[in-house]
């Protein structure tokens, strides 16, 4: 640990990778990598799938990719090479899209409730409600949530004088562990993230609550079983992918500063940071009907063409 005179003097910090854990990262990343960037080639592909719900699919692959390319190659890089430092800039610039891509996606999860709550509940009206103009807007409007937001963290955050030390007792540059190096008084930041944190987690929380309690509703009044499978099936990978994301995400940052423990919150990091964008893709694309059948054609489509240039 090196102990510091003034914020000013830190030009590095040095990232806390204790296990030689390179292959686990790359394989998780390419998978990744894979998922996500095949989820937004087979939307962008398929006339079958230029509907609402995967446009903000797409919009979701690519921000789980975003995030999770702010984290992991860096990892892997001091996995690989042992040289554990990242910049002042670096550290900064970490920080900043990781934490807009999560806003971004917390805020895209309550627009594809939105989104199911007016397929189940107003089927008649949906293609009036749900325009592509207003897909636009949603998911426009999910980005430059996540970036204002992140940007506002990253301008209180990096104000604060660092002088304890440079260590990072994390394997990225995460809010809560730069907040125990500085030596400033961090009351105002604390304060800021938690608002922060509540309004990018708890207010979409609080939209597909109440978007799945009338969905809920709905579901009840219809008479048949067959119905009630039906729209249970077209909300069951939403429904997945939003308790993992809110769950990791809540016990993180909104939980009271005395119960955290520095060593729990790297396991539950590793998770959100490197699992949930590798999972996602997962879960849409096997219980949903029409991403697999999306993916059969693209492969035949690719097999036919393969036995055209062969023949």
């Amino acid at each position: 640990m090196i102990s510091l005179e003034s914020r000013s003097e830190v030009k590095e910090f040095i990232l806390e990778l204790q296990v030689p854990l390179f292959l686990m990262f790359t394989l998780i990343y390419l998978l990744t990598l894979v998922g996500n960037l095949g989820i937004v080639a087979l939307s962008s592909c398929d006339s079958h799938l230029h509907t609402p719900m995967y446009v903000f699919l797409s919009h979701l692959s690519l921000v789980d990719f975003g995030y999770s390319s702010a984290i992991t190659p860096k990892v892997m890089a001091g996995l690989l090479t042992g040289n554990k430092i990242i910049s002042y800039s670096g550290c900064a610039t970490q920080l900043f899209f990781f934490g807009a891509f999560a806003g971004t996606e917390s805020f895209l999860l309550a627009s594809m409730a939105y989104d199911r709550h007016a397929a189940i509940c107003k089927p008649l009206h949906y293609t009036t409600i749900m325009t592509s103009t207003v897909c636009a807007q949603l998911a426009s409007g999910a980005h430059i949530c996540g970036f204002l937001t992140s940007s506002i963290v990253i301008g209180n955050t990096f104000s604060l004088s660092f002088c304890k030390s440079n260590v990072v007792h994390h394997f990225f540059c995460d809010i809560l562990p730069l907040l125990v190096l500085s030596c400033s008084d961090i009351q105002l930041i604390q304060s800021v993230v938690f608002i922060i944190a509540s309004f990018t987690a708890l207010f979409p929380f609080l939209v597909i609550f109440t978007s799945y309690l009338l969905i809920f509703i709905t579901i009840l009044k219809i008479p048949s079983a067959e119905g009630h499978q039906k729209a249970f099936s077209t909300c069951a990978s939403h429904l997945t992918a939003v308790s993992i994301f809110y769950g990791t995400i809540i016990f993180m940052y909104l939980q009271p500063s005395s119960s955290h423990s520095m060593d729990s919150d790297k396991m539950v990091s590793v998770f959100y940071t490197t699992v949930i964008p590798m999972l996602n893709p997962l879960v849409y694309s096997l219980r949903n009907k029409d991403v697999k059948n999306a993916f059969r054609k693209a492969v035949r489509r690719q097999r036919l063409q393969l036995d055209h240039l062969l023949s």
